[in-house]
């Protein structure tokens, strides 16, 4: 039976008079790949932060392989085994993509050596060699980040979350700003190289096409609650999320 790698149990959140989360109750077993959607301020980045410690449940339980997290700090989820990449990118602009790979690796990768030793040595370079070509962008490993295409830049960044070999990755919109042309194959060569390492993934998209083809099952959120929770066929067919999330009624072809 897979495991269950994440459990939250009637996780709450409240800014104020605004309520941001109320009574999330989500289980996620080791290697899903888990879509996460919902309209602007339905709750999903919420959700997201309290998991990964950028924010700290006003109630319930937050447990990663069974050890309760709620109210962890970003470092000490990090340590857990959860990582996160975001909607823009975290890179360094004047490196280049191995440059920033050399970095990632040396720092997060491998234990630091003592401070008479190099932070870059063979097995670092061996490593950064290896994840640019699992993530398709060795043709760009000499060039700055500042000059790289969109989905270059989301495929380094996510590259660089994963050093570490993390249990779970969040991914916040993995395909924001990349052109219509270019999503498939950058989401395609994301999810092959994910499912590869063993991660399990969530990840936060408001395009309904890479959600139904790369998710193996959809989380919708609404008004801080989960709407619907169920493999994507389902749960992107659902009358409810139909007219709250996807933004047409039921029944109603999507405009041409």
């Amino acid at each position: 039976m897979p495991e269950v790698l994440l459990e939250t149990r009637g996780l709450g959140k409240r800014f104020g008079a605004v309520v941001a989360a109320e009574d999330v109750n989500v289980s996620v077993t080791a290697g899903e790949i888990v879509g996460v959607i919902g309209a602007n301020g339905a709750g999903k980045t919420t959700f997201c932060n309290m998991v990964t410690g950028y924010l700290t449940p006003d109630l319930g339980q937050i447990l990663f392989r069974g050890k309760d997290i709620t109210g962890c700090s970003v470092g000490q989820a990090t340590e857990a085994g959860i990582h996160r990449s975001f909607q823009i990118p975290q890179l360094f602009p004047g490196l280049t993509v191995y440059e920033n790979l050399l970095l990632a690796v040396g720092v997060f990768g491998h234990r630091r050596p003592p401070w008479w030793q190099p932070l870059v040595r063979p097995e670092v370079e061996n490593e950064a060699t290896a994840i640019m070509e699992r993530y398709r962008i060795a043709e760009s490993a000499t060039t700055r980040v500042d000059r790289l295409p969109q989905g270059v830049r989301k495929l380094l960044d996510i590259a660089m979350a994963m050093v570490g070999q993390p249990a779970m990755i969040l991914l916040d919109e993995p395909t924001s700003g990349i052109s219509t042309k270019e999503k498939f194959d950058v989401m395609g060569n994301v999810i092959d190289a994910l499912r590869k390492s063993g991660a399990t993934v969530l990840f936060v998209e408001h395009d309904m096409e890479v959600v139904g083809r790369y998710a193996d099952r959809v989380i919708a959120f609404r008004e801080g609650r989960v709407l619907a929770d169920g493999t994507p066929d389902v749960v992107l067919e659902d009358p409810a999320v139909i007219e709250h999330v996807v933004g047409r009624r039921p029944g109603r072809a999507p405009d041409a």
